[in-house]
């Protein structure tokens, strides 16, 4: 059975190799990507975005354009980490560029469209999801499932001692996309352990195209690896759809969650009440915990496609 996907993303080269995955296998349908600033600027999120799908040969996968700035503040932008102008890697030049709909838009769109039929996959800041839940707030509803690529529920955060770089950039947006869409929340609590090995990123370097650019995406630097407690490079964002290929990649627990807005040194920090000592019921299932080997293999059957 096809399950039809929609990606809102900052690309980032992890999310490059989200979408890549997603691209290689015929049972999911990419039905659309929507862009937000967040990895780097809007104009770059969007201009990698159509030059990963000009890549695998998939421009029929239409993009649209999102929000460049957080509901509060500004993006603080990660090129650093994922390479001049916010991806690595040998990619070509767009043939085509984002349809004439904003991101939020198109997010609502989709659902309208695909129905139930639909999961959403958000693996940047929360923008676009929020814009899309004021534009619908049926939006829930109306589809299958709503993941999340961010927050740290019971764990350390990577961009300060308790945040995650997604719910940071924009916390205002998480925190309505938290409590207003019964999300999966896949956090570091589990993409940590998401990871390669170094001898796996090598031979995808010496590999022909496409995968000598997937090699390029995995090959993160050394000072970003330390946030995982070891050498190989966590491939945050890939964990997700690794988990719709072979469900038992991710475990789930159900928690309740709400994500501080305060301007504080905790601003985008996950409130998870992991002991239930408030009385809420849960709102959020939270991925707790990944099995690296499964990941792993879901990426080398999966890239065997390419």
């Amino acid at each position: 059975m096809t399950q039809a996907l929609h990606l809102d993303v900052d690309p980032g080269s992890d999310d490059a190799v989200m979408i890549a995955l997603a691209l290689a296998l015929p049972a999911i349908e990419m039905t659309g990507i929507s862009t937000v600033a967040g990895n780097s600027t809007i104009e770059n999120t969007t201009r990698n975005a159509c030059r990963i799908l000009e890549l695998f040969d998939r421009t029929d996968v239409p993009v649209a354009r999102g929000c460049g700035e957080p509901m509060v503040g500004s993006f603080e932008t990660a090129e650093w980490v994922h390479g001049p102008n916010g991806i690595r890697g040998d990619l070509p030049d767009p043939s085509t560029g984002p349809i004439n709909r904003h991101g939020a838009e198109f997010i609502v769109d989709q659902a309208r469209e695909y129905g139930d039929e639909l999961s959403i996959v958000a693996v940047g800041p929360m923008t676009n999801l929020a814009t899309a839940l004021a534009l619908e707030p049926s939006l829930p509803d109306m589809v299958a499932n709503i993941y999340l690529m961010g927050g740290a529920a019971m764990t350390t955060g990577n961009v300060t001692p308790m945040a995650e770089a997604n719910f940071r950039n924009d916390a205002v947006a998480a925190r309505r996309v938290v409590r207003g869409t019964r999300p999966k929340m896949v956090g570091l609590d589990a993409t940590h352990d998401a990871t390669v090995p170094l001898s796996r990123i090598d031979e995808y370097k010496r590999a022909t195209q496409p995968l000598k650019t997937v090699g390029a995406w995995l090959e993160y630097p050394e000072e970003v690896r330390k946030f995982g407690g070891g050498e190989e490079p966590a491939v945050h964002d890939a964990a997700v759809v690794a988990h719709l290929i072979d469900d038992s990649v991710l475990e789930f627990e159900p928690y309740h969650l709400d994500v501080d807005t305060t301007m504080g040194p905790s601003r985008g920090a996950v409130v998870c009440d992991r002991w239930a000592v408030t009385g809420n019921e849960p709102n959020a299932d939270v991925a707790v915990a990944a099995d690296t080997e499964r990941f792993r293999s879901v990426l080398v059957e999966t890239f065997e496609r390419l």
